[in-house]
């Protein structure tokens, strides 16, 4: 694309949830917007494509029940739900089945979540009722700009709350995480959470992970977007449209010169994105910072078509939105290890689910999706079919016969369908207390670039993974506050 005169006010870069993010707001506040997507189709991490496995069924293509779409500052100003989003959330959050038949099931109800975990019931009420009325204040916290906002968030948290999370994330973070409990299943049920941090468990990032999750899942559900997670990308852009944004597909930018002219800039890209665009006019030692950031562990992607629900040898298991399969706390903290150390295991952790239990417009013709990852070493080559399938037919027996069609992305072959995810690493550099403080590189200004007016919008950025859009929040009120002199809050609100 040769480069060409002014168009935009504001170039993004990326049409994932924290580009859009940064979309939505930068045209709110009455801004010429311009969205370039590599891909045919945008949403990046918040797709939801027919893959040809079968028709009428359609797969999300990574993120696919949401815990933070109700929870996200962001999300909740722009009101997902007034805007069209349906948003259904089970009675059970998520479950993790055991050999024998066994399973913890985590109910939106702390109550009765509490009851079915008997003698350690109590102990996961103590864990969590801290936490649960304080959660608007937490998500802030936790979600906030950092390190500005910091202290803000601090207050308005208060003293006894933050005392009551701060003696829970060091508990769960350390090697006493199991004195609480005295059964397997309780302890297998966090785990299963805390994974979602894909690292060494246990560790304070799986921790923090792991009580934010399931915190929110007793506080208000994981919910999941009926018709799949494209229905949060159509809002953002039905949004961006409204305000006179524009989105151009199939437009893979490879470097500054290809760019339209624009005053902002704002990069829904990895840290290893932006040099490659950005590079040769970087301050050195932004650049330095950047490239200093190590990828984290892989996953492989395995899209099922299902005749039917997965017949779970806990029946409960199948009421869940999120299934999490790795057996007891002790088998995920090897799998996760070897995935960390770059070793495959035969046994890796896997998240499953299967949407239409909450959404039964994604049955067609008496079939299903289902959607799962595998925790592998980055740049796995190996296809995830059968050690996917082994590990959900180890708690489902008679799983491989309602099997229609599976198609597995390796996690060297994930960057094909989304360029941030190299050698499979969702979380756009590796996960730890330190690189969620200070993402991408140790600064005041997580956003900036080296380059003036230059802005990385993407999860590589504080605050870190997940669909939430705060990223690209924060960077675009950091551009329009630094290149156009608006500090006054945008209006997120949906018109009437």
């Amino acid at each position: 694309m040769a480069r060409e005169r002014e168009v935009a006010d504001a170039v993004v870069v990326g049409s994932g949830p924290n580009g859009l993010a940064a979309a939505v707001t930068l045209a709110r506040a009455g801004l010429e917007v311009l969205v370039l997507e590599a891909e045919d189709v945008p949403g990046g991490g918040a797709r939801t494509l027919d893959l040809g496995l079968a028709p009428g069924i359609v797969h999300d293509i990574c993120s696919a029940v949401h815990p933070l779409a109700l929870a996200s500052p962001f999300f909740r100003d722009l009101d997902l739900v007034g805007r069209g989003v349906d948003l259904v959330v089970p009675d059970v959050a998520y479950a993790h089945p055991l050999d024998g038949g066994r399973a913890g099931l985590a109910y939106t109800s702390i109550e009765r979540t509490a009851a079915e975990l008997g003698p350690d019931g109590a102990a996961w009420a103590d864990l969590f009722a801290p936490l649960i009325d304080g959660w608007p204040e937490l998500i802030a916290l936790v979600l906030g700009e950092r390190p500005r906002g910091l202290a803000a968030g601090l207050s308005a948290a208060g003293p006894q709350l933050l005392a009551q999370a701060a003696t829970r994330f060091l508990e769960q973070g350390s090697p006493g995480w199991n004195q609480r409990f005295d059964g397997d299943i309780a302890p297998a049920l966090l785990t299963g959470v805390a994974g979602h941090a894909i690292g060494r468990l246990p560790s304070l990032v799986a921790s923090g992970s792991m009580l934010m999750l399931g915190t929110l899942a007793h506080a208000i559900g994981w919910p999941i977007p009926v018709g799949g997670s494209g229905a949060i990308t159509a809002a953002l852009l039905a949004d961006l449209e409204a305000h006179g944004g524009e989105l151009r597909c199939g437009v893979r930018v490879r470097s500054w010169r290809e760019l339209p002219r624009a005053r902002a800039y704002l990069f829904d890209t990895s840290a290893a994105g932006l040099i490659e665009i950005w590079g040769d006019r970087m301050a050195p030692s932004v650049r330095a910072g950047m490239a200093r950031v190590r990828p984290g562990p892989g996953v492989a992607k395995v899209d099922y078509v299902l005749s039917g629900p997965v017949p779970w040898a806990h029946p409960g298991v199948g009421w869940a939105s999120t299934v999490h399969i790795g057996g007891s706390r002790a088998e995920m903290v090897a799998s996760e290890a070897d995935a960390f150390a770059g070793r495959l295991s035969e046994h890796p952790m896997v998240l499953f689910s299967d949407p239409t239990v909450a959404d039964a417009s994604r049955e067609v013709a008496g079939l299903r999706p289902g959607w799962a990852y595998a925790h592998v070493p980055n740049d796995c080559p190996v296809d995830p079919v059968p050690l996917v399938t082994s590990q959900i037919e180890r708690y489902a027996p008679g799983f491989a016969d309602v099997v229609v069609a599976a198609r597995g992305v390796p996690a060297n072959e994930m960057v094909g369908h989304n360029a941030n995810y190299l050698g499979g690493d969702i979380a756009v550099g590796q996960l730890s207390l330190l690189t969620m403080a200070q993402r991408p590189r140790r600064s005041l200004d997580a956003y900036a670039s080296g380059v003036p007016g230059v802005y990385l919008c993407s999860a590589a950025a504080t605050p870190g993974p997940g669909v939430h859009g705060m990223s690209g929040w924060w960077a675009a009120r950091r551009a329009l506050a630094d290149r156009f002199g608006r500090t006054e809050p945008v209006d997120l609100a949906l018109s009437v």
